[in-house]
């Protein structure tokens, strides 16, 4: 039975119509086709029925096939006809459409109300004033670092995007975008490329694991190249890479057939061969050696700010590098916090989803330890992680950081449509492949204009935000203006959720309310990154 009506009978009729229809040919001209059709559908049936890799298809010959093509448009298909406009897959139809319109200077309105489930547990909302203020000016800075080098912050930037992840008219758009609205773009570890440069924008270079762009033959930092590179009035300041939210601890490899002759240039390797991100640094291994480092490519770079990125792990490790800085009297300029939500091009499922302190927490902890290491206003905090609107712009300022940094929203202003085919080299719009045939489709002037736009508009957003809060710059902002629901009949300010450390009180001996802190803050020196056993 299963060849006449079960998972046989596609193959078994193909071939069976294949051969009634040809003796009708020469009669039938349409009699051809069809015959030929129904006889590669029988060969195809055929081979799935004797071949051994896939089970699937060699019960279901023919039939098989329809499985894996509905998996392959699957993500297409739910975005499209099931996905709910709230669905955070990983952004919503609701956020994608927001940038979308911002960045087309649209009216970004929600008609009718809100849909947000406001009794939901962990929702949070912005405290607003029966005094609301009129705030003028949407230009919000952050001064960072000392004397002429010292670099005035835009309250939004472009996290880092590296040359070889995006594509060259991608990453010109994206920094001509900055450029256009004065704001800062980050490098990426991939290097400070000539596309980063073309956009004239100002330039955040980071400084990864590999050293790309200023490394020796070995791998290690080649000091004379980076200085030659870090002195261009373009790059503003310097970013010491440790780790990255979306896979901390974790190295990587860009094959040697993607490694073309322009990246190789670019990250100063070899063409055609693997290049391996190793996990760590081969220039420090301790706190102090960090410290010591950081300062050094402070005085290579003629003084500009130099800081660091990291996703907080274990709590001892950051505790030692506060230490450091204690002990040797050497700050960073400031410390970018990334949260285990952020996203990248690739990386393995268990590391996205299960390694790293996802962001509100970790950028708790950072302002906390900064506060009672009595540097808090000497250091400052960015925030990195899945960040989208105003509203995710005033929480996390509230929270502890002085400006957020964005990458995914900043290419849905390109034009992505979260097709979530980043690590393929196939992305449909252009933005995330080497391919020309694919990236020849992104006009520079047109989208740099639609990433200055995203970056007006959603600071307009934030200065009518926190105006209605009676405020007039996110710098006063503070954990008493957002409330968080707990359940469906508590609700708590953020300030009353979080441990308070009052300024100082690690230097002076005083009892902290956070526990990492109280436990660890005494086992810890800047001479390891380990606590004592």
């Amino acid at each position: 039975m299963d060849w006449i009506w079960g998972r046989y009978s596609p193959l078994l009729y193909s071939l069976l119509g294949a051969l009634c229809l040809l003796p009708f040919i020469e009669e039938y001209p349409l009699s051809g086709p069809l015959a030929f059709l129904l006889l590669t559908l029988g060969l195809i049936g055929l081979m799935d029925f004797f071949q051994k890799d896939s089970t699937l298809r060699a019960n279901f010959p023919i039939l098989g096939h329809f499985r894996y093509f509905f998996e392959t448009v699957r993500p297409e298909l739910r975005q499209y006809f099931w996905e709910d406009d709230n669905d955070e897959l990983p952004y919503s139809r609701n956020q994608r459409s927001m940038v979308y319109k911002r960045a087309r200077s649209e009216l970004a309105a929600r008609p009718l109300g809100s849909i947000e489930d406001m009794y939901k547990e962990d929702f949070t909302w912005l405290n607003h004033s029966l005094s609301p203020v009129a705030v003028t000016s949407s230009d919000f800075r952050s001064h960072v670092g000392d004397g002429e080098k010292g670099y005035a912050m835009s309250l939004l930037n472009i996290s880092g995007t590296s040359f070889g992840s995006l594509s060259p008219p991608a990453i010109e758009a994206l920094n001509t975008g900055a450029y256009l609205g004065k704001f800062a773009h980050n490098t990426g570890e991939g290097s400070l490329s000539n596309h980063h440069l073309a956009g004239q924008g100002d330039l955040i270079w980071q400084i990864s694991t590999g050293y790309f762009g200023c490394r020796t033959a070995q791998g290690r930092l080649d000091r004379a190249l980076f200085a030659e590179k870090a002195i261009l009035d373009q790059v503003k300041m310097i970013e010491i890479k440790l780790s990255q939210g979306a896979k901390p601890g974790h190295g990587g490899m860009l094959m040697g057939s993607k490694v073309t002759r322009e990246i190789a240039e670019a990250r100063g390797i070899p063409e055609g061969q693997d290049c391996i991100s190793p996990a760590s640094h081969k220039e420090f291994s301790t706190p102090r050696e960090l410290i010591t480092f950081a300062e050094e490519l402070r005085q290579l770079s003629g003084g500009k700010p130099v800081g660091i990125k990291l996703c907080i792990g274990h709590p001892w490790e950051f505790i030692s590098i506060v230490k450091a800085m204690l002990e040797l009297n050497i700050v960073l300029d400031f410390i970018t916090v990334d949260g285990a939500e952020g996203g990248t091009g690739a990386a393995p499922a268990e590391f996205t989803d299960h390694l790293g302190c996802p962001l509100r927490d970790a950028l708790i902890f950072v302002d906390n330890t900064l506060i009672g290491a009595g540097l808090r206003e000497k250091v400052k905090v960015a925030a990195s992680g899945k960040l989208v609107s105003a509203y995710d712009i005033v929480k996390h300022c509230a929270l502890g950081a002085d400006w957020v940094n964005m990458a995914r929203p900043f290419m849905f202003a390109l034009g992505c449509i979260q097709a979530r085919n980043c690590a393929s080299g196939h992305c449909p719009t252009g933005i995330a492949t080497m391919d020309p045939k694919r990236y020849r489709v992104i006009d520079v002037a047109r989208k740099a204009a639609r990433v200055k736009n995203f970056h007006e508009h959603t600071l307009r957003a934030v200065a009518e935000m926190i105006g209605a809060a009676g405020v007039t710059h996110p710098e006063a902002l503070n954990r008493r203006h957002i409330v968080r629901r707990l359940s469906g009949s508590e609700i708590l300010l953020a300030d009353q959720i979080y441990p308070k450390v009052e300024p100082s009180a690690l230097i002076k001996g005083e009892a902290v309310a956070d526990p990492r802190l109280d436990v660890y803050w005494p086992k810890m020196s800047g001479h390891s990154f380990h606590p004592p056993t």
